[in-house]
């Protein structure tokens, strides 16, 4: 965090007569571009989800008529609140983006309540009708995108075992975890995804561990869900396990083991929000979308991938472009033995079910709780 920003939240934690309410900000009818307020809760150069999404605020200052604003390291404490406050009140940003999962309630509601007139878009998809109008939540279907990398990592593995650092059994990391075991079967139906939950979005040193055990364990492929992968990559290569990556492309960490990986596009959603808010077009309140839409993308293959793998992740990419591939769909089991999705049954990527999963699939060694 530079010495500006802290200078200017102690100037507005000092000054009561910056906090304008309802009203516009004062410097915006002198302004001539449109400048938009990005917030990150760790470092933009994590090789994970802040460096996604400073990716896509570098997209936007390419844009004419476009000025970003960024701050990075914000807690998800009222410190976001303040962030944001400094940013319309002296920048004069008119839309924000607080990307972090913790930012949306109560601080982004707070603030989108205050501001009636300005625009909040919050990465989660946490937006209800019961929210402010002028806030919205956008996420991408990057289960998509695990599913592909998935089957790679089932077709690399000699041992049959495979590992997950993730941090939290959320619906949304349970939902990567199963998308990339189910792809992982598609080339051994016998193979398992050994999980270990480190219990925080950053913990570099339970990653380290974690990674570790897993690999002690006999797992030969790896990958996460956590902020930043770069500790697990790092430490998988050097151990001589293979890796999927998350978030952004690794592969410059680990060129000899990095398979593939699921990625955000926020290059091409950031830009195309910027062009419905300066449009005078309201950005939906939920937005979401995934490879068909370009908000998710796989990572190039490594060059030890098989011919073989390539096929048949390009064959099922293609099918989830098109969207005319379901990846959950019956008969499947969760790792209990109990059927969670019936034979005949399809849950495609809009169907409210998977919004709530709460289980591992088969072949998942894990728990969640």
């Amino acid at each position: 965090m530079n010495f500006d920003n802290i200078s200017r939240r102690r100037l507005l934690q000092g000054t009561a007569a910056l906090s304008l309410g309802a009203a516009l900000p004062f410097n915006q009818a002198l302004a001539k571009d449109t400048t938009i307020g990005f917030i990150y809760v760790g470092s933009r150069d994590d090789y994970g989800y802040n460096q996604a999404h400073a990716a896509g605020a570098a997209a936007l200052k390419k844009m004419p008529g476009i000025k970003v604003v960024e701050e990075e390291k914000v807690p998800e404490t009222d410190a976001v609140e303040k962030t944001m406050e400094s940013m319309i009140s002296l920048d004069g940003a008119t839309l924000l983006f607080p990307t972090s999962f913790g930012y949306y309630n109560p601080h982004m509601i707070k603030m989108a309540m205050k501001y009636p007139k300005l625009r909040f878009e919050h990465c989660g998809g946490l937006w209800t009708d019961k929210d402010p109008k002028n806030a919205g939540s956008y996420f991408g279907y990057i289960d998509e995108s695990q599913h592909v990398a998935g089957i790679v990592a089932g077709y690399m593995s000699k041992s049959g075992k495979l590992g997950f650092v993730a941090a939290k059994p959320i619906p949304q990391v349970l939902r990567n975890i199963n998308a990339w075991t189910l792809g992982a079967k598609l080339a051994n139906p016998k193979i398992t995804t050994q999980v270990i939950f480190t219990g925080d979005w950053s913990m570099p040193v339970k990653e380290a561990e974690a990674t570790n055990s897993l690999i002690d364990q006999g797992v030969d492929v790896i990958t996460c869900h956590v902020d930043g992968p770069k500790t697990v990559v790092e430490n998988a290569a050097r151990r001589g396990a293979m890796v999927t990556g998350y978030h952004v492309n690794q592969s410059v960490l680990a060129p000899k083991a990095y398979l593939t990986g699921a990625e955000w596009n926020w290059e091409v959603l950031y830009p195309r929000f910027a062009k419905m808010f300066t449009s005078g077009e309201t950005i939906p309140n939920f937005y979401r979308g995934g490879l068909k839409e370009e908000i998710v993308k796989v990572s190039p293959y490594g060059p030890m991938v098989s011919a073989e793998a390539k096929a048949k992740a390009d064959e099922v990419k293609a099918g989830l472009t098109a969207g005319t591939y379901v990846i959950f769909k019956g008969p499947i089991a969760d790792n209990k033995g109990k059927t969670v999705i019936a034979a005949g049954v399809s849950q495609g990527q809009t169907d409210p079910e998977l919004e709530k999963m709460g289980y591992l699939v088969e072949g998942v060694v894990g728990a969640t709780s």
